[in-house]
């Protein structure tokens, strides 16, 4: 199964998401308690890293349901139910009403950022190219060197074609996806393939069957597959930092796989499981993990992919406008 494949396990989901739409237990009044209640069972039935993460949901609903009254208002609410959500230590998992959105950032923040913008146009400097998202550049000692800060920046077959072409006369590639924060899987796939000459077991997937935490499928295997376009088949050296998340953090561990691949800098953001959406009685959205993807050893990388090599940016770099991460990476395709 591609990656992007997911059709059926998502259509599964579905159904067991929304069967419960005609269940007794599963019908709350709109008012703040009934509300409540709606978000804490969607998660306790549906969301997928309870056991993992050694979250007791029981023992969070008595904590935060105390605090519920008849007469409070929609942004006490939020915040309150805003609160609840950050107990599940997942950057997937919003609530969204008209005037505002929950967010977790924990996953990113008190970390070093390991990326600055400033330092980055020394290198790209004004003359690199721009297509499908990526900006590019083979710098002055032969390396080439291509930043891709969004998944969701759709990836033409084309200007890949075009991007690796160019790259053939390097040493060897640098792709920097740090502060990527994810996007779309389609494109994750489409541009690891183009560094992988089979088809490769690159992890797994899973799905719930129930309303059990523990209420999993058996885990299915997930494959990258190669392209029939233009492979580089020269070495990589990918960037990472605490802000890759998600799609970006499935990403750098299928990339870990690869031949020629060497992850450097720091460990991802997390973000493996899969999101989904269901709705309050009030109208108000909410999104969470409902399937765990895992590496090709079975592990959890909800929590972030550790990269080959920890590399950090030093200060003394900083000051000389180099960016240590990419320094480092430069050494290596040199001694490759």
């Amino acid at each position: 199964m591609k990656i992007v494949k997911l059709h059926r396990w998502l259509l599964l989901l579905t159904l067991f998401l929304f069967s419960g739409c005609d269940d007794p237990t599963m019908q709350f009044d709109n008012h703040p308690k009934g509300n409540f209640d709606a978000l804490w069972t969607i998660l306790d039935r549906n969301y997928c890293f309870f056991d993992y993460k050694e979250i007791d949901w029981d023992a969070v609903y008595l904590d935060y349901s105390r605090r519920i009254t008849s007469n409070m208002g929609n942004d006490a609410l939020f915040k309150l139910m805003g609160e609840m959500l950050s107990e599940l230590m997942d950057g997937h998992v919003n609530l969204a009403a008209s005037h505002d959105v929950t967010r977790y950032w924990k996953w990113q923040e008190d970390y070093p950022e390991n990326f600055d913008p400033a330092i980055q146009k020394h290198y790209l400097g004004k003359d690199y190219s721009r297509a499908s998202g990526i900006w590019y550049k083979i710098l002055e000692d032969n390396v080439g060197y291509l930043y891709y800060n969004s998944f969701t920046s759709d990836l033409g077959d084309g200007s890949l074609d075009e991007i690796l072409n160019r790259m053939a006369i390097c040493k060897g590639i640098i792709i920097d996806v740090r502060n990527n924060g994810g996007g779309n899987l389609t494109n994750v796939e489409k541009l690891a393939s183009r560094f992988f000459n089979k088809r490769t077991h690159v992890g797994y997937i899973s799905h719930k069957i129930g309303p059990g935490h523990n209420d999993f499928s058996p885990l299915y295997p997930k494959y990258v597959e190669s392209s029939n376009r233009v492979r580089y088949q020269k070495p990589v050296v990918v960037l990472a930092n605490r802000g890759c998340y998600s799609a970006t953090n499935e990403f750098v561990s299928i990339m870990k796989i690869a031949p020629l691949a060497t992850v450097i800098g720091d460990k991802t953001g997390g973000g493996s499981g899969l999101p989904f959406s269901s709705e309050l009685p009030n109208g108000w959205s909410i999104r969470f993990s409902a399937s765990p993807m895992f590496n090709a050893e079975k592990e959890h990388i909800e929590f972030g992919v550790e990269p080959d090599f920890f590399v950090s940016m030093l200060d003394s770099d900083k000051r000389d406008e180099k960016d240590t991460i990419i320094e480092t990476a430069r050494m290596l395709l040199k001694s490759n």
